[in-house]
């Protein structure tokens, strides 16, 4: 499976076996760590120890418990100048854009600019063809839209590496999309995609009359102060402090693919983003102080219908709902772009919160974590003081 159609959440899972709002208080959490106790952080160590092999560049880590948190990195910024990661370097954070993108439309429903069960049709007339089910936009968010995703000629490894530098349009995705046939009907099944935050960044700019690019920047990363996140549109760079990713080719060779456009996946996969800025969207999203209550319920309300394999739904509007041992209920995301993995979670108070990034030089399919992944995972939502 291609990473732009990859469930990226499935890290998490297979770890486990207008106005600008305003911020109703002052973030807690700091540009640096602070322990009110010493943490027993051995397992988070042992986790990312030893990091670099022939599947991982770099990792960078940041959990944070009851007690206070801890953030480290290991590997190298550069196969080539063996340089140590920064805790401040930024990485593509893949699929985990799409809680960045679900936000700012949550955020136009509490300003009753859009109603979660209005039709796309409504908003987007002329979008979806003549005659097309009513798909709402919870729908989209909820992956229960059954809209399908674009078919490309070459999936390869090669046509792909040799493309990262072609721009997409949404409406050039929405309509390489269409071409195919509806999965389901709507709010029948869940199965996740990428359409379905395509077409809410274009909802957004419809609303708004802005970019999405300038919505996600007003209405969080500015609010915020997420220094080291950005939106890059057709920008194929990362600026500053940055880890490299790689891909492993087919002949085995490997190749640097940091710089690549991402507007293919554009709403649903483009931000650029540090551990840091990540906790702190995390705890503010999960702290109520991103979205008004009314809305704030929908991060935990999963859709009562069976995913296309036939098991019981996941995801909600943003999030995806696990079970962690000796936590309890999580949510969060994870996600994957070529050379890149991301991932966020939390307890539903954000007592319990992690967020990471990894240089993979196999990330495109999410549903394939490495096995540090799952122990950075684990481990780190399970931090605690020492006794």
């Amino acid at each position: 499976m291609n990473v732009r159609t990859a469930t990226a959440a499935a890290l998490i899972i297979a770890a486990l076996a207008g106005a600008s709002p305003a911020i109703a208080a002052p973030l807690r959490t700091a540009h640096s760590c602070e322990a009110a106790r010493p943490l027993d952080t051995t397992a988070l160590q042992v986790a990312i120890a030893g990091l670099l092999s022939a599947d991982v560049t770099a990792a960078l880590v940041r959990a944070t418990g009851p007690d206070g948190c801890w953030e480290s990195t290991a590997g190298t910024v550069d196969r080539r100048t063996g340089a140590a990661v920064p805790q401040e370097a930024r990485f593509r954070i893949g699929s985990v854009t799409k809680v960045f993108t679900a936000v700012v439309v949550l955020q136009l429903v509490a300003e009753h600019r859009i109603e979660l069960d209005g039709a796309v049709q409504r908003y987007l007339p002329g979008l979806l063809a003549q005659g097309y089910p009513t798909v709402t936009v919870r729908q989209l968010l909820n992956h229960t839209s059954g809209l399908p995703s674009p078919v490309i000629s070459d999936e390869s490894v090669e046509y792909q590496v040799a493309h990262r530098f072609d721009s997409w349009t949404p409406q050039q995705y929405v309509d390489a999309a269409f071409k195919q046939e509806r999965e389901f009907d709507p709010g029948t099944k869940q199965q996740y995609r990428n359409i379905g935050y395509i077409i809410a960044g274009m909802l957004i700019e419809k609303v708004t009359g802005n970019s999405y690019e300038h919505e996600v920047r007003d209405r969080v990363i500015r609010p915020l102060r997420l220094t080291g996140t950005s939106v890059p549109g057709d920008d194929p760079g990362l600026c500053g402090p940055h880890v490299h990713g790689y891909q492993v080719m087919s002949d085995g060779t490997l190749r640097d693919v940091t710089r690549w456009n991402q507007s293919f996946g554009w709403a649903a996969s483009a931000i650029i983003s540090t551990t840091r800025d990540l906790d702190v969207f995390t705890e503010a999203l999960l702290g109520g102080r991103l979205l008004a209550p009314e809305v704030q319920r929908e991060l935990f309300i999963v859709p009562a219908v069976p995913d296309v394999s036939g098991k019981a739904a996941s995801y909600s509007v943003a999030l995806q709902r696990f079970k962690l041992p000796g936590v309890g209920e999580v949510w969060g995301k994870s996600g994957s772009r070529y050379g890149y993995l991301a991932g966020i979670g939390g307890t539903v108070d954000g007592t319990r919160r992690l967020a990471y990034g990894m240089t993979a030089n196999d990330a495109r399919n999410g549903d394939n974590p490495t096995p540090i992944t799952q122990r950075i995972v684990l481990a780190g939502m399970t931090l605690s003081a020492r006794a």
